[in-house]
């Protein structure tokens, strides 16, 4: 096979027809991702027989170890949304902050629901909200805006379930998902504040009435919660999404050294139910509580509308890993990380290389996607093939993910036409925020591999 600096041509030819053909001839990822794997293989003179088994083993070996933590969790958002439990959340925390600070509501709202409801999708249930926030606190909308989209932004980037930071979990062999969870959670915080702050900047540079409608926004808000009928109590809202980072977070304790919960019957009990399948699966089930009546639309139009979303992941992920079977077996991953390793980028490369990929391409689930499959044969040459290095190596790849949200990115448009934005008030406003907070977060897992690894 091919050897030496050839292989990084092979490698940057690889990353530019991933850019080029989602970018510019809108091609599905999947089929970038895939052929990309078989140009590799054919480009670094791997041989014939042995191309397809390279990619077959990568698809099946990340769908063995993530594949039904991303159905799981695909199917505890879609409860969350369509039960109206998005929504409880986001009342109950309004409640807490209180309307005087709405900026700061919508901030921490975002925060909390896009652990497992898609941003765009959390931002389109709760706009109703920011419109009567507005209108009563007469706070700039598009300060509002950029709280909530920038709160949203930072958990769907960086913490499971959402799809992109499991895949690269997945990718990087970060198999300890409950660490995953707690430093996404630890990193996603200065990022949010950091998105709050600059959402603030714009709290009186525009009209809050820009575009609003002349009815009561107040009652717009009203009206979606009454759509629901009757909702769910506010424990019920929470517990699909609290109780199993919790169970993860509790076998994550367990399984330390220091055996917290000794090594009988207690620790195996919470090691089960703690098993990122097995804590999801709970949370589905704790979803069944969301609604008065199990019948058909829920148990099998609900369910079913999920398994259709999570289809789509599930195949891009699974490419992503085939390609990264395929750098791996080729040895390109290695001989880049021994090249860079000597310039010392470190924990700096994730994030250059995702916020390139995320820029040219507008998905933050392919940046998250491609990048952790990049870089999976290259942690031991740069240093992070530790437990907490491959952790912090997913958040490199998250912090560069959200490098920026502009045009070609679906939720830019989501933010700016629901918060009546004009373009350019959006690049100023959702975009630099995106920058910032990119920037913010990549700063903070700096810091923090300093003081880990």
């Amino acid at each position: 096979m091919v050897q030496g600096p050839l292989l990084l041509v092979i490698l940057l030819a690889a990353i530019a027809f991933i850019v080029w053909s989602t970018a510019k001839l809108k091609l599905h990822p999947f089929l970038a991702l895939l052929i990309t794997a078989y140009g590799v293989g054919l480009a670094a003179r791997m041989p014939i027989d042995k191309i397809a088994g390279s990619i077959t083993a990568g698809f099946g070996n990340l769908m063995t170890s993530i594949g039904l933590v991303i159905v799981a969790g695909t199917v505890i958002g879609v409860f969350l949304e369509k039960s109206g439990a998005a929504v409880v959340m986001a009342d109950t925390i309004l409640k807490w902050v209180g309307e005087k600070r709405p900026a700061l509501a919508m901030s921490i709202i975002g925060y909390i629901v896009s652990i497992p409801v898609f941003c765009d999708s959390g931002f389109v249930i709760l706009s109703s909200l920011n419109k009567a926030l507005s209108r009563r606190s007469k706070v700039s909308l598009t300060a509002l805006g950029v709280a909530l989209s920038t709160g949203l932004y930072a958990t769907h980037v960086m913490v499971p379930p959402t799809p992109g930071p499991l895949a690269a979990a997945g990718n990087l062999g970060a198999t300890n998902l409950g660490l995953v969870i707690i430093v996404g959670l630890i990193v996603a915080i200065p990022a949010t504040v950091a998105g709050y702050l600059w959402a603030r900047r714009f709290s009186n540079h525009f009209d809050p009435n820009q575009k609003l409608d002349t009815q009561d926004a107040g009652q717009t808000w009203e009206q979606l919660k009454a759509s629901y009928g009757k909702l769910p109590s506010a424990f019920a809202a929470f517990a699909p999404l609290v109780v199993p980072i919790l169970l993860i977070a509790l076998k994550s304790i367990a399984d330390l050294k220091t055996a917290p919960f000794g090594t009988g019957h207690l620790k195996f009990a919470i090691s089960f139910v703690g098993t990122p399948v097995t804590a999801l699966l709970i949370g589905t089930f704790l979803c069944f509580f969301l609604v008065e009546k199990l019948d058909e639309k829920v148990l099998s139009g609900w369910v079913g509308s999920a398994l259709k979303d999570a289809a789509v992941i599930l195949v891009v992920t699974g490419a992503g890993g085939s390609l990264g079977e395929m750098l791996k077996v080729t040895q390109i991953g290695t001989y880049l990380g021994t090249t860079l390793a000597q310039y010392n980028l470190g924990i700096f490369l994730p994030f250059v290389i995702a916020a390139a990929i995320k820029t040219a391409q507008g998905s933050s689930t392919v940046a998250l996607v491609t990048t952790s499959a990049l870089l999976a044969p290259m942690l031991a040459d740069l240093g992070f093939a530790s437990e907490m290095g491959r952790v912090l190596m997913v958040m490199a790849v998250a912090a560069g993910a959200m490098v920026v949200s502009h045009a070609n990115d679906s939720f830019f448009w989501v933010v700016s036409q629901f918060s009546n934005m004009e373009v350019s008030t959006a690049y100023k406003a959702q975009t630099t925020g995106t920058l910032v907070q990119g920037l913010v977060a990549i700063a903070t897992v700096a810091l923090l591999s300093f003081v880990l690894i």
